[in-house]
């Protein structure tokens, strides 16, 4: 049979043809993308407004964002952060040890001193620990306030604080492995250290993270606190500034600003922890 015979040969009974076949329209979503087009705008405006609003004095925050003065309360910031963090996880670690350990007491101990903390604010902790003297006049044979500046009192207030909530964390990641992975590693006779390093913790790290990047960030930011009692952090570093140059909005600028940069950073440097440990699972991206 020849090609023109084929050409022209009509097509299958039962087969539609090419124009049959029904084209997919994509759904038109104009609602979304009006509300979208009005959300930009009225960002475009605040950020108008902001950007020449003269109030600001963007030249004054550009003269003070890297003086000596707010680096310094923003090193002490960063530093008082990162101490409290290790100090109030490694608290936190133990207490949690304790609320899933089988002795009762160790478990009404770890369960009394969340509660305890969690119930408190944090302003009044720093408060009553700025106070303590009143209580107890001398300690170790030292006087009080000789023994608890106010660098110190922060660190103390701010651990304890932070241990009371990391110690939920840290078990409800390990309460989210799945009881018979450990089983089986019993079974397989691993001791309980090897249980804990090669199965517990990296299962129990992809719940842990995300909350412990969370509470970093607002330990950050709650460090901001120990201004009330004169620890000359990036908040208070600013305030002393604006005190002598009557400059308010231009300091509390600067001090957003910085605030908004390191947590950004730290952000980021979340996203990429949390990519790791949840390697091999649907929340990769």
């Amino acid at each position: 049979m020849s090609s023109d015979t084929l050409a022209e040969a009509p097509a299958a009974p039962g087969i539609p043809g090419q124009d049959d076949v029904p084209r997919i329209v994509p759904q038109r979503r104009l609602g979304q993308w009006t509300a979208a087009a009005v959300v930009l705008v009225l960002l475009g405006l605040a950020l108008t407004s902001v950007v020449r609003n003269k109030a600001f004095q963007w030249d004054v925050v550009a003269d003070y964002f890297t003086s000596a003065s707010v680096l310094r309360g923003l090193w002490l910031t960063l530093w008082l952060t990162a101490l409290v963090m290790v100090l109030g996880f490694a608290l936190g670690t133990l207490l949690a040890v304790f609320r899933l350990s089988a002795n009762p007491v160790l478990r009404a101990v770890s369960r009394g001193y969340v509660w305890l903390f969690r119930s408190i604010p944090i302003l009044v902790q720093l408060l009553l620990w700025f106070n303590i003297g009143a209580l107890y006049p001398t300690l170790f044979g030292v006087r009080t306030v000789d023994l608890l500046g106010p660098v110190t009192v922060a660190i103390v207030g701010l651990t304890l604080h932070e241990a009371a909530f990391a110690a939920e964390v840290v078990r409800g990641g390990v309460l989210s492995v799945d009881r018979g992975q450990i089983e089986a590693a019993q079974a397989l006779g691993l001791s309980r250290w090897r249980r804990l390093r090669r199965i517990v913790l990296p299962q129990a790290m992809r719940s842990i993270v995300p909350p412990a990047g969370n509470m970093l960030i607002g330990t950050l930011k709650g460090t901001s606190i120990v201004s009330v009692i004169a620890v000359q952090d990036l908040l208070y570093s600013a305030q002393l500034v604006y005190h002598q140059t009557y400059q308010v909005i231009p300091l509390l600028m600067v001090a957003t600003l910085w605030y908004t940069v390191v947590t950004t950073v730290l952000g980021v440097g979340q996203h990429y922890v949390e990519k790791y440990y949840a390697r091999g699972t649907e929340a990769t991206r």
